[in-house]
């Protein structure tokens, strides 16, 4: 059986190492933590054991250059959980920081880490640190971790923190593996249709001047004939508009006013609407919800849950909110009066108002909401996939049918 070299962490924060039988490395890692250690390096035949001088003091060069994100909301969830329990566990942020430096695969996102590390040697908070990190730590994050600073409980804000982004990203997955189908069988229609119009349809053509020598073709071949001029014609201009489009499309979500405008008729869609403001409802009800359990004041907490919004209306509608709460009216009235928000939201918020747990419901509606997305998601795939397979059957059944039509009639021509 394998040998694998170990590193881990005590209960008391000290650094452990060894040497154990396993039959890969994962089972290492799980005997390791079955000792009642926190595993930070596994290696076989001495490749991870051993202790390493300087707890991750590695020499740093330039931090390397990345396009797109740092770490992706998963790696930054995982990361957050980590950090909460190493901490939880009585060891130093800085030391916490060093080990997961260590262990980090991503080079990109170990620069960042050693980036806080550097941080708080130099004296800073942990969230003075990340506010120079935007693009990597959002504001809702950077504001729960000064909470938790703040009111001296930072381990039980990571955790907090941990749980909130493995909920949103797990909401945002099935979200995006329901849209996925869809857009899959669209695009596979467009590359069919396309074929067939501009390879396909034109040697027909031919096929058919031959032998029909002049007679007048069934109206639907004549149609799908037409269609395919059309396009064989234009297609680099068709190209060219569909490229438009998507550039328009973005230019137009830049700007203040047409995002407005592109989320409020993607509200107003049937079925995806609905999905999308369930959505909204629950992201916002589970930030306000988890920064509040934290401790955050409720104007800010309000700030931070308008500014990471995915959709401006409801942002639109979190900013009155915010007005009305700022100038002494409740909660669940402010809600109320932006009429964007469901009742269900507006009465859980009126009885955490009366009995002092806002927090609490205002968790309990993101479960619930969460719950309904879920279903949500389930139903719409189910009710999509029949129909775009029916789409794609009749789309393709209609040129096939146009172009046996006229080869029925040469059939019985000949004979």
């Amino acid at each position: 059986m394998p040998r694998f070299d170990f590193t881990a962490i005590d209960g008391t924060g000290r650094e452990r190492s060894g040497t154990l039988e396993a039959a890969t490395a994962e089972r290492a890692a799980e005997e390791v933590r079955q000792r009642g250690f926190f595993p930070t390096s596994i290696g076989a035949g001495g490749e991870g054991g051993g202790r390493r001088d300087g707890a991750g003091a590695r020499p740093r060069g330039r931090a390397p250059v990345t396009f797109g994100r740092v770490v992706d909301a998963h790696g930054l969830a995982e990361f957050t959980r980590q950090l909460g329990t190493l901490v939880q566990a009585g060891l130093p942020l800085l030391r916490a920081l060093q080990v997961l430096e260590r262990q980090e695969r991503r080079p990109a996102f170990r620069a960042v880490i050693a980036e806080l590390a550097a941080g708080i040697v130099a004296g800073e908070s942990l969230s003075t640190a990340m506010v120079k990190r935007r693009r990597v730590f959002p504001e809702v994050y950077v504001g729960m971790v000064r909470a938790g600073e703040a009111g001296g409980h930072l381990e039980v804000a990571l955790l907090q923190l941990a749980r909130f982004l493995e909920k949103a990203d797990r909401i945002r997955r099935r979200v995006q593996a329901a849209l996925y189908y869809p857009v899959a069988v669209l695009t596979v229609t467009v590359l069919i249709l396309t074929g067939l119009m501009l390879f396909v349809v034109p040697k027909f053509r031919t096929i058919f001047q031959e032998q029909l020598r002049g007679a007048e073709m069934p109206g639907l071949t004549q149609a799908v004939l037409a269609t395919s001029d059309f396009v064989g014609a234009h297609a680099g201009w068709l190209a060219l508009g569909g490229a438009g489009l998507a550039i328009l499309h973005a230019g137009v979500r830049r700007a203040a006013r047409g995002r407005r405008f592109l989320d409020e008729v993607g509200l107003r869609l049937p079925a995806l609407g609905e999905l999308r403001r369930k959505t909204a409802v629950a992201r916002f009800a589970r930030t306000l919800g988890t920064m509040l359990g934290n401790g955050v004041p409720i104007l800010q907490a309000l700030q931070v849950a308008r500014d990471t919004a995915d959709n401006a209306v409801f942002a639109t509608a979190l900013d009155a909110v915010r007005l009305h709460v700022q100038a002494g009216v409740g909660l669940a009235a402010a809600l109320r009066a932006t009429r964007r928000f469901p009742d269900l939201l507006e009465s859980m918020v009126a009885v955490g108002e009366e009995t002092g747990a806002l927090a609490e419901m205002l968790g309990r509606v993101a479960d619930a909401y969460d719950e309904e997305v879920d279903t949500a998601v389930g139903g719409l795939t189910a009710l999509l996939e029949p129909l775009l397979i029916v789409f794609l059957a009749l789309t393709v059944g209609t040129i096939v049918i146009a172009l046996f039509l006229p080869i029925v009639r040469i059939i019985q021509t000949m004979s």
